[in-house]
């Protein structure tokens, strides 16, 4: 039977940045998925509203200051050897100022701007879900023009 808090589903969030066609990603020292590139992102807490959880959690772990942000996809991860299953709410934003940072080195300890044909690996499921997304909206938006 599971135990409320521990056994069900982790609500997270994330945030896909993208300045002149790269994405910005962070690579992960802990689980879930540690080692793997990953947009930035983390819980959504109680009583907040996902959006802007994504936007907090990006700006904690970058340092850049967040506009607008709209709904990407939702991206579901099941990890049984870490115990660890996420369903994550992505947003991307072309909108921020600043210049991204290492703030949280012992979880995030380097980041790069990527193009989406010539990114890092490997992906966390979380980031790789966010690409595929974001190749999709960039086909409907060049079938639309």
């Amino acid at each position: 039977m599971p135990v409320p808090g521990i056994d069900v589903p982790g609500l997270g969030c994330g945030l896909a940045l993208l300045r002149e066609g790269k994405l910005l990603l962070y690579r992960r020292l802990r689980a879930p998925e540690a080692g793997t590139w990953n947009i930035v992102g983390g819980k959504v807490d109680h009583m907040e509203r996902a959006a802007h959880s994504a936007r907090r959690e990006a700006e904690e772990e970058s340092g850049l200051v967040i506009g607008k942000v709209d709904f990407l996809c939702v991206s579901e991860q099941i990890i049984v050897e870490e115990r660890q299953h996420w369903l994550s709410l992505i947003y991307v934003s072309e909108d921020f100022s600043g210049e991204p940072r290492v703030m949280e080195p012992e979880k995030l300890p380097e980041f790069g701007w990527f193009a989406l044909d010539a990114l890092p690996a490997p992906l966390s499921r979380f980031a790789a879900d966010a690409v595929a997304a974001l190749g999709a909206r960039h086909r409907a938006l060049s079938a639309a023009s």
